[in-house]
């Protein structure tokens, strides 16, 4: 059986939000997808990570969405 994830991914901007939300946090969309792979967490907006991944501020993000 699997294991249903907590968290849906957006389509715009990959963040992981919650899957009782509705509507982005980071960039307002409300285009989701529960089919996403890997996680990564962005603490400060000015790192190498944030500045790679194009991260638009400090969340949690999708690594892969399909």
């Amino acid at each position: 059986m699997a294991k249903k994830s907590v968290f849906k991914a957006c389509k715009n901007c990959k963040a992981l939000i919650e899957t009782d939300k509705e509507v982005c946090p980071v960039c307002g969309s409300t285009s989701f997808t529960e089919e996403w792979d890997g996680m990564i967490i962005i603490i400060a907006s000015e790192s190498e990570v944030a500045k790679i991944t194009e991260a638009p501020k400090p969340w949690r993000y999708a690594i892969i969405i399909k």
